[in-house]
């Protein structure tokens, strides 16, 4: 398995784009993003943190090409993903004069090409962006597929439009600066789409999964390579979420969001260790109703407890009766009908939408799992 560099088309007609895969991709940004800088200024969104580590080196590989970068700083953390964050960033975007075919860079986690998704996608009823993700959960997930959202009292990413970029920039070598624990969390987003519909690199990932967390080169690229192929291919597929092959995305996300909220969507739980544990729990449940088995979440939650992941509950930290935890799944935007379809999986590798789940008895069920 030797992987240099991979382009992964997302196939949307007129809105289609490339997900360019490459190890030093910031350092050649002047060159890679010249087909998308039209007037030789790109505007870089990014947050306090992202931009100590990457900002410089991204401006002087712009530089090369004679592009000039207009940076604007934005604090760290999910609180960013606000109201009143937007408006901010809207306002310094009409004051730079923006046009809708400008360079518009997100340089940063999910916060950061979240917010900046929305702000283009309002901005003068639809500007393009670029995005360059620097976690591993935005590199496979948030990056890829244009849902873009800021946060509400109600819950998360409840306000927002479907818009997407019109390039994607993922270098690996970004992953080395973040802690180990930001990298565990964007690993649950890669296992995921082994669960979802793919067997065999779900079982590549119980083999590699520690070498990817260790660092190894390869090893990364072929991850993240093959779970954006498997996400545009469902995006290209359902791109707004109208069917239920979109929803299969969000595996372990109704469990997940749960526990987030109950966690006051802190740092105490970050949203990859929250789908870790969400996708301990769907399969824990599907096999509680008899689609799965025990011994496959079984082998998933040992997997995650191997790397020292969240794996169950307790290691999650989360302390909550199961009524809590339901109630707030209410609040989930996947909500029709007064009804809330949960992605349960009939064996690994084989994710499905079930619409007829008994809240009481996923009640109960958190409730024995506590």
């Amino acid at each position: 398995m030797i992987v240099e560099s991979k382009i992964v088309p997302v196939a949307l007609g007129g809105r289609s784009y490339d997900i360019h895969i490459e190890a030093g991709a910031i350092d050649r940004a002047g060159v890679l993003l010249t087909p998308f800088i039209k007037r030789g200024r790109a505007i870089v969104i990014t947050d306090r943190n992202v931009a100590d580590l990457w900002l410089d080196r991204l401006t002087t590989a712009l530089g090369t090409t004679e592009v000039v970068v207009e940076p604007i700083i934005l604090p760290a953390g999910e609180s960013t993903k606000s109201w009143a964050q937007l408006e901010a960033l809207t306002d310094r975007l009409l004051a730079l004069g923006v046009e809708r075919s400008d360079a518009i860079i997100a340089l940063g986690g999910g916060v950061i090409g979240d917010l900046v998704g929305f702000a283009a996608a309002i901005l003068k009823r639809g500007c393009d962006f670029i995005q360059i993700p620097t976690t591993l959960l935005s590199q496979v997930d948030s990056s890829v597929g244009g849902k873009t959202a800021i946060n509400s009292k109600a819950g998360k990413n409840l306000i927002g439009a479907f818009h997407q970029p019109v390039h994607v920039l993922i270098d690996p070598d970004v992953l080395d600066s973040l802690p180990i624990r930001e990298v565990r969390a964007g690993y649950a987003e890669v296992i995921k789409y082994g669960l979802i519909g793919d067997k065999q690199f779900f079982d590549w990932c119980i083999e590699n999964g520690a070498k990817l967390l260790a660092g190894d080169a390869q090893a990364r690229i072929y991850a993240i390579a093959m779970s954006v192929a498997a996400k545009a291919a469902v995006v290209a597929e359902d791109e707004r979420e109208t069917l239920d092959r979109r929803a299969l995305l969000n595996l372990g996300h109704t469990f997940g969001h749960a526990l987030e909220a109950e966690m006051g969507f802190s740092s105490r739980l970050l949203h990859g260790e929250a789908v870790a544990v969400g996708m301990v729990l769907a399969l824990r449940y599907s096999a509680r109703i008899g689609i799965a088995t025990m011994a496959e979440a079984d082998q998933l939650a040992a997997h995650f407890r191997s790397l020292d992941m969240a794996y169950d509950l307790a290691s999650s930290g989360v302390q909550a009766s199961g009524a809590t935890l339901v109630e707030h799944m209410l609040h989930d935007k996947k909500m029709t009908g007064g009804k809330l379809p949960f992605i349960l999986c009939h064996g690994i590798g084989d994710a499905r939408v079930e619409k007829g789940v008994d809240l009481a008895d996923v009640t109960a069920f958190l409730d024995a799992e506590a």
